[in-house]
């Protein structure tokens, strides 16, 4: 059995969709797949193969159901400020072995044999892209569908969330939503409203992966600005003005609300400064430019960050050492190829 999702790109209201602000995102046609086979190893083990990080290791159903207690319990310890979310998982594979298992016991699924879960992406990761998102949902809807399960979006939204605060921590649900339903929405309050792709032509700039993880960008926004009100109703007025923008197919709009998000994004502390420097070139030539995802509290790089405008920069990535990344919207979620 093989399942396809989408990667994901936030055009506006990354960071303030956490304290119920609205976001703007879409799917893009950048994807993860995974791969279910019957297993070789035995009837109770089941192997998870990342291919792209030349990670396999094989589990049987005890081990994988204790390590799942111990997940659960590092979470309550990051809850109660006596973990760093980094350390709730250990090692990328972790996240995908707390997918498998939360999702072979929420739905009663019964192993029989042993199973092969070989995984692949090409969104970049930890940049801003809903790599991990993505990834959870191949592997959910390829072993719900290997099962026979009846596809419910709902089941594979819960658990694909419960996965992502594992990694995430306090997780909007955004990724999970896009990769699942593809196409663009307006998502508050874990709730989505479809609206149109939007016709803005967009580059995408990966100035590199960031210094630190969602979660500690997430966690450290919350302590320094959780009750700045003024500072997220600010965030959601520039979300309202790009959705009107995109809706007319205003680009002018459009462009001066991408660069009010930023000016917001960097007053959160999430810009590195050599990112807002490759910004500032972008906007001298008359283009907007902003951070696509929770960018960074440290180092130099800050993830994607997404261009329009102006002509793909080659150039000024040149420059800055950064890599143009070609997308386009894509209209179909999660599904069984």
């Amino acid at each position: 059995m093989k399942a396809i999702a989408p990667g994901k790109l936030i055009l506006s209201g990354e960071h303030s969709v956490v304290y119920g602000r609205p976001a703007i995102a879409m799917a893009i046609d950048r994807s993860a797949v995974a791969e279910i086979t019957a297993g070789a190893e035995g009837e109770d083990r089941v192997s998870i193969d990342l291919s792209d990080l030349r990670q396999r290791e094989s589990y049987t159903l005890m081990a994988l159901r204790d390590f799942k207690g111990r997940v659960l319990k590092n979470y309550r310890m990051f809850l109660n400020g006596e973990l760093g979310i980094r350390d709730v998982l250990r090692k990328p594979i972790d996240l995908f072995q707390y997918a498998f298992i939360i999702v072979l016991d929420g739905l009663h699924m019964k192993l029989g044999q042993g199973l092969d879960i070989r995984l692949r992406s090409n969104i970049p990761m930890g940049c801003g892209m809903g790599s991990s998102a993505a990834t959870i949902l191949s592997v959910l809807r390829g072993v719900g569908h290997y099962f026979r399960v009846d596809f419910r979006p709902d089941w594979y939204y819960e658990y694909s969330l419960e996965a992502e605060r594992m990694q995430h921590g306090f997780p909007s649900g955004v990724d999970s939503y896009i990769s699942l339903h593809g196409g663009c929405a307006r998502f508050r309050d874990g709730k989505a409203e479809r609206i149109p792709l939007p016709r803005l032509p967009i580059t995408l700039v990966n100035t590199g992966t960031p210094a630190t993880t969602t979660g500690e960008c997430v966690a450290e926004v919350r302590r320094r600005h959780e009750k700045d009100a003024a500072l997220w109703n600010a965030f959601e007025a520039t979300t309202l003005r790009l959705e009107q923008a995109l809706a007319r197919n205003d680009s002018e709009e459009a462009m001066a609300a991408i660069r009010g998000n930023q000016r917001l994004l960097t007053r959160i502390g999430v810009v590195p400064a050599r990112v807002s420097d490759f910004i500032a070139a972008v906007e001298n030539r008359g283009g907007a430019a902003k951070v696509c995802g929770a960018g960074a509290v440290g180092g130099d790089a800050g993830g994607v960050v997404m261009v329009t405008g102006i002509r793909p920069p080659a150039d000024l990535c040149e420059a800055f050492g950064y890599s143009l990344v070609p997308v386009r919207g894509e209209p179909l979620g999660v599904r069984i190829v």
